[in-house]
């Protein structure tokens, strides 16, 4: 039922591509392993999984010292300071920067490893106090501080769309978040104040999950993290 379902999200990735004007290679599929036993992640790579997210750091390390490297690490849940330490040493991407704070004790938990961390910056589109993520406002601010972190690279922006049956309504909040980004990049560099730090790219709009990620391909999302589409109802 696994191959038949990650079958089923990869044809529905192509037909939202196809519909929006893009090829599905944009496109990069994160398959959210958080229910997920070992077994059912060992099929998913034996299926060609290239990127496997996780909510929890210390879910993330048990699995990882059985999975290894044999695929790309994502970070989809909120991240706390103290955890920053053993999610560097895992994560390709994290997805759940929101503070200046948080960034800072990633790049100096990166710098002891020697390496440059990679970022997506939450953003809260939708208000919602049950969401993690900074206020739309507040973004370009905190790009200019955290640029000045030199382990830290910013590669684009996350959120999540509140909670509903009908993907339209959360087409709004992905269009939102996607013309936000585009507003950030054509006003120049997001630097601090006399950095000579890399300039963000801020290529990656991670956007939608197992029930809108078409919804929200149409509108610019190039990485989807869907997870129940994929492991529901297999048994």
């Amino acid at each position: 039922m696994i191959a038949s379902n990650i079958e089923s999200v990869t044809r529905r990735i192509s037909n939202a591509c196809e519909k929006s004007g893009r090829q599905s290679a944009e496109v990069q599929l994160i398959c959210v392993t958080k229910t997920a036993s070992i077994e059912e992640i060992e099929e998913v790579l034996g299926l060609g999984a290239k990127a496997l997210g996780e909510n929890r750091v210390q879910d993330a390390v048990s699995k990882h010292r059985i999975i290894g490297d044999r695929a790309q690490w994502h970070l989809i849940g909120h991240l706390q300071t103290n955890k920053a330490k053993d999610a560097v040493k895992i994560f390709s991407l994290i997805h759940s920067v929101d503070s200046s704070r948080l960034a800072a004790e990633i790049s100096a938990q990166a710098l002891k490893i020697g390496k440059v961390q990679d970022i997506l910056i939450q953003v809260n589109v939708s208000g919602e106090a049950s969401k993690f993520g900074i206020e739309p406002t507040a973004v370009e601010g905190l790009i200019k501080e955290i640029s000045l972190y030199p382990n830290i690279n910013i590669k684009g922006f996350m959120t999540i769309a509140p909670d509903t049956d009908d993907p339209e309504r959360s087409r709004p909040y992905f269009k939102a978040l996607r013309e936000l980004r585009d507003r950030i990049i054509i006003s120049g560099p997001c630097l601090g104040a006399g950095s000579s730090l890399r300039k963000p790219g801020l290529e990656i709009l991670s956007m939608g999950m197992s029930g809108d990620f078409e919804v929200a391909i149409e509108e610019g999302s190039n990485m989807v993290r869907v997870g129940r589409a994929i492991f529901e109802g297999h048994k």
